[in-house]
């Protein structure tokens, strides 16, 4: 009798073995990276015990009436456009995106980054101008004949997106005195650099939007890119909105919010907002491979965006 027990003991522990190497198996077919072990999750839902007026995203007229905030959507047109960086007279190429309809819109400055301005990147600024804006999308590595993906930073193609300021200000179907800035990746640095090195932040550009950006210059040395920020992060006074994804990389990670929370501490106008289960390239990353987290996460971030140049846009009306 007792070695019957032993025996059913063993077969419900090889049972349940099997089961939890099956899972195990499966969770290994859905993350199909290098890992040698699966991450299980809790069975509990997070909760986030912030009081409620410290949740920013949080809105009565939503959770209690059902009121949804409705977008306003155009369709776009664009065209291809070039301007000259005065510095040395390099010929910069890039491409203006606007609504279809007649009229003149608020202007916003968008910025590739490392990748260049590539087919995927330009539904970036496309889906910005479905919002209501002129913006204007510089592609500063074909102007000086750099290949996608560079590693070194050329200093010259800071000049090329400060004139781009210019460029975007003086067309005729824009409505505002200034501009927004908005980039990704090293189109942050960039961005950084037109507010800050070159003084645009005091007299031309109302708010600065970033994706995950690179706010160190890419030629410092390696303790530099994941321990610091530049030092022009500190002299950055413009309203400053920040997207980044959970699953970002950790070197970029640790450099943004270093940089948000001193921003913070001294008192700038600056939000960081994180959205869980998604990483870096969230909001260009092609069909094959997105997620439902991706989407959501694009047009959260699209909409929060296109509200926050709005806000900052209105009072420079022409």
């Amino acid at each position: 009798m007792a070695k019957l027990a032993s025996l059913s003991t063993l077969a419900v522990f090889m049972a349940a073995s099997f089961c939890a190497s099956a899972n195990a198996q499966s969770i290994d077919k859905v993350n199909t990276g290098a890992s040698d072990t699966a991450v299980g999750r809790t069975l509990e839902a997070p909760v986030n015990r912030l009081p409620q007026n410290k949740k920013w995203w949080w809105r009565d007229d939503w959770y209690e009436r059902g009121q949804l905030p409705v977008s306003k959507n155009y369709s776009v047109i664009e065209r291809e456009t070039s301007y000259l960086n005065p510095a040395d007279g390099t010929e910069v190429p890039a491409i203006i995106y606007r609504p279809k309809k007649p009229g003149k819109y608020p202007a916003v400055l968008f910025q590739h980054g490392r990748r260049g301005l590539d087919e995927l990147v330009q539904r970036l600024p496309r889906r910005l101008a479905a919002r209501g804006f002129v913006v204007l999308a510089p592609n500063v590595y074909d102007a000086r004949f750099i290949d996608k993906f560079p590693l070194e930073h050329l200093l010259e193609t800071e000049g090329d997106v400060n004139a781009g300021i210019d460029h975007l200000l003086a067309l005729p179907d824009v409505s505002t005195r200034k501009a927004c800035l908005y980039s990704h990746t090293r189109g942050g640095f960039y961005t950084l650099k037109a507010a800050v090195k070159f003084k645009r932040q005091e007299k031309d550009i109302a708010c600065y939007v970033s994706f995950y950006p690179h706010w160190v210059n890419p030629n410092k040395p390696e303790p530099v890119q994941v321990y610091r920020y530049d030092n022009d992060i500190d002299r950055l006074k413009l309203p400053t909105m920040v997207f980044i994804g959970e699953y970002d990389q950790y070197q970029r990670r640790r450099s943004i919010e270093t940089a948000v929370k001193a921003m913070k501490d001294a008192g700038r106008d600056v939000r960081l907002i994180i959205y869980p289960g998604v990483g870096r390239g969230f909001d260009f990353r092609p069909p094959n491979v997105r997620t439902f987290a991706d989407d959501l996460a694009t047009k959260d971030s699209n909409q929060r965006m296109a509200n926050f140049f709005h806000q900052h846009l209105k009072a420079w009306e022409k």
